[in-house]
């Protein structure tokens, strides 16, 4: 492929996309199509010959395309992947195209720069100072590993990551933290019996006595007390725990605070409801997730440490076929010296291109439209006397369940699975179901700038229906068995 091949195709991949996009609600949100289709559609041996552009992109619109999750359709309300912004989308294009390696200076200077301003505006949003670092990750998931190292680390004086663990450590987290915390757990050497996993009050929130309870239990066991892991915005309900209760008890048992605001980090930019007073800035390292709620497309996490020096403490390894010699002056910033990844992916560009073409304004804005939507489906199901809500969203996470016919909790989780089947079938919406306090319930999380107020009505009509049609198909099951 040469240039003019290369402008040529380009310019029909984004008028194939820009079509994608403007249509994008008239897809199927879901494709109803099964696994086998799918693993036979491409199932072939690797190609040995060449193919022409033309027939790639056709497979493309053939394979590909049509059985995607849609996940700018604005009636995705699953795992929170939002509509990613279009600046960010063109922003990959040319992170493809100019392929910076930022682990290393000398393989993107420009982009080292820009990575350093980006993790400093959103450390910037934290509260953090001027003594703040960090660095751009695949997503929550490996941030929250990098925040518990820097906990193992800065909890065993720098001696575990040469000695390894050699003592008994707890960490202690919400009952309703993130999967990724106890692979952190896990994949830092802690191991996962010793996460403590503590009960939540009405709200969803840390229980502070719980946690009392559970650092005193150990230290009589000779367990030290290692890591707080407080969420700021749960995957479940938004819900954020008190980080000055957090604060003000690592303090006294010499324990590293770390908060997962993947989530709930976009908040630090909501116009109606601000969250800059909640304390974020209180804790040691931060996970935040542009990925997430500032639509940016992925991937793009961030850890944010309020001591960047403990970043070098932690990685700060020079091998000899790494080590820059045109470095005399120490002000090359080497990435794959102050965090865990060496090949790094140039994920700043479309968060900084997305910051400078929409502002944060513009993104708050968008922001407070998903917890509008939230809180429109709280008042639907509030007054609707078979339906319930877990509590009223704080973020634009909501969990409301159908509690109607008298279900015992076994029928009521079968119900909720099979209606979100159903819901998915539909092609208009993707709702996800979780279990809180023993109980089951739907989970929908607007975070998309092309939903409407009107796609909320949708859905609650849509899930009354088919709540009610499944109970009459059991009846209807339990007739023909008596």
């Amino acid at each position: 492929m040469d240039t003019h091949e290369f402008r040529e195709v380009g310019h029909r991949m984004v008028d194939l996309l820009s079509e994608y996009l403007e249509h994008i609600e008239e897809r199927p949100l879901f494709a109803d199509v099964e696994p086998a289709k799918l693993n036979k559609l491409f199932a072939e041996p690797l190609p040995q010959n060449p193919s022409s552009s033309d027939e790639v992109l056709q497979q493309i619109q053939e394979k590909l395309l049509p059985y995607c999750t849609h996940v700018g359709h604005p009636g995705y309300f699953g795992l929170i992947t939002p509509s990613p912004n279009l600046m960010g989308i063109l922003a990959d294009f040319i992170c493809s195209a100019l392929n910076q390696n930022v682990g290393a200076y000398t393989i993107g200077p420009s982009a080292v720069a820009m990575e350093r301003r980006t993790v400093q505006w959103l450390a910037e949003l934290v509260g953090y100072g001027e003594q703040a670092g960090g660095n751009l990750t695949s997503g929550g998931t490996m941030a929250n590993f990098i925040g518990l190292k820097l906990a193992r680390d800065y909890a065993s004086k720098d001696r575990a990551q040469h000695d390894g663990i050699r003592d008994r450590w707890a960490v202690y987290t919400s009952e309703e933290r993130h999967v990724s915390v106890d692979k952190a757990v896990d994949a830092v050497g802690v191991g996962r019996a010793w996460l403590r996993a503590l009960p939540t009050d009405d709200e969803f929130r840390v229980r502070i006595d719980a946690l009392e309870t559970a650092i005193a239990e150990d230290k009589r066991d000779g367990v030290q007390p290692m890591c707080i892991v407080g969420m700021f915005g749960t995957t479940n309900t938004g819900a954020v725990d008190s980080l000055p209760d957090l604060r003000r008890i690592a303090d006294r048992e010499g324990m590293w605070l770390h908060a997962d605001a993947a989530y709930g980090g976009g908040m630090l930019v909501s116009h109606e409801w601000p969250m800059g007073n909640k304390g974020l800035e209180l804790a040691d390292s931060v996970t935040m997730d542009p990925h997430k709620w500032f639509y940016a497309p992925l991937d793009a996490g961030a850890v944010l440490v309020k001591d960047e020096r403990r970043l070098t403490l932690s990685f700060g390894m020079k091998p000899a076929y790494l080590t820059d010699q045109m470095d005399r002056t120490n002000e090359r910033y080497q990435y794959y010296v102050h965090g865990f990844e060496q090949s790094r992916r140039f994920r700043s560009l479309k968060v900084w291109m997305s910051f400078k073409r929409y502002g944060a304004r513009e993104i708050g804005n968008w922001i407070d439209a998903n917890i509008r939507h939230a809180q429109r489906l709280h008042r639907l199901v509030e007054g609707h006397p078979d339906f319930e809500a877990a509590n009223r969203p704080a973020m634009s996470a909501i969990c409301i369940r159908y509690r109607g016919d008298d279900m015992d909790e076994s029928e009521s989780k079968q119900l909720h699975a099979e209606v979100a089947s159903r819901v998915e079938r539909s092609g208009r919406f993707w709702i996800s179901t979780t279990e809180m306090k023993g109980r089951t319930w739907f989970r929908i999380n607007p975070v998309n700038f092309r939903t409407r107020p009107e796609h909320m009505d949708e859905l609650f009509a849509l899930l009354r229906r088919e709540c009610e049609l499944a109970v009459q198909a059991k009846k209807a099951a339990n007739r023909r068995m008596a």
